[in-house]
């Protein structure tokens, strides 16, 4: 999840123990949203990055019997919709929402961001390229600074540094990203787990949570192909290359899928599990 392969250098600043607080936290929680999506104006989509990652988290907390929505905005909410029809959660619990009225709306007790971009200190949004696309990014992060007034835990992941939840890690970021500190992500979160792909973040919290609840809530049989061919057959772009491709971040299917089937393995051979492969890959 985080050994640095992509070299953006923001995961070399993860522990184990980010996801095992995170899952500890959020594991009893009865409502949770997850904030996503991250548009690339130059490619006029959605990125790939980001869906699989929602969808997964939310159907785990929804198989549980807890409540939980996938929130977004208007310009990405067609792909997470796409996404959660591949991994059969429900398209009405995916939702087009803004950050004035949502906790209202559903009232969460957590909320988790994956792969959403936080303001920097001047208040705009900038990409990998270090390009403002303030224009083109909803003010959802809003949501994270209104969670801390009222008392709601957040998480956040993200994998480049300008996503909300890095902004925990902003003073160590600046030293080792000096060039693209101005861009940096100040959003900060109750947790952040900052990693190679913001999607193995995500799924690695759901792996953490599988272990606390004793079940496992992560990928069945082909999710991982499944929701990639849905989100790029709705427009998704891979948001390195710019290419509806079936890749996220530049890698390949394959290496998504390594992970998810990698996660499984390691939680089940977990010492103290009993044998469940019910519903599992």
């Amino acid at each position: 999840m985080a050994s640095d392969s992509c070299g953006r250098c923001v995961s070399r600043l993860c522990r184990p123990e980010h996801w095992q607080s995170a899952a500890e936290k959020f594991a009893v929680l009865p409502r949770v949203a997850v904030v996503s999506g991250f548009f690339v104006p130059h490619a006029d989509a959605p990125e790939t990055d980001g869906p699989g990652g929602a969808i997964i988290l939310a159907r785990a907390f929804l198989e549980q019997g807890l409540k939980a929505e996938v929130w977004t905005d208007g310009l990405c909410i067609d792909i997470f919709r796409a996404c959660a029809l591949a991994a059969g959660f429900p398209e009405q619990l995916v939702r087009d929402v803004e950050a004035e009225n949502a906790l209202t709306s559903f009232s969460p007790e957590g909320v988790i961001f994956t792969e959403r971009l936080g303001r920097a200190l001047d208040g705009n949004y900038y990409n990998m390229k270090k390009r403002d696309i303030s224009a083109w990014t909803p003010r959802l992060d809003e949501l994270a600074i209104r969670c801390a007034q009222i008392g709601v835990s957040t998480i956040g992941i993200g994998d480049g540094g300008n996503e909300v939840g890095m902004g925990n890690f902003y003073e160590e970021l600046s030293v080792m990203l000096p060039d693209y500190r101005e861009c940096l992500s100040v959003v900060k979160t109750d947790i952040a787990i900052p990693v190679d792909v913001s999607n193995w973040g995500s799924y690695a919290l759901v792996a953490a949570l599988s272990d606390v609840w004793g079940v496992w809530r992560g990928h069945r049989g082909e999710d991982e192909r499944a929701m990639t061919e849905a989100i790029v057959r709705s427009g998704a772009v891979d948001g390195v290359s710019g290419k509806a491709e079936l890749t996220v971040d530049g890698l390949p299917l394959s290496c998504h899928e390594a992970v998810s089937y990698g996660l499984f393995e390691i939680w089940k051979k977990r010492p103290d599990r009993t044998e469940n492969d019910e519903g599992c890959i």
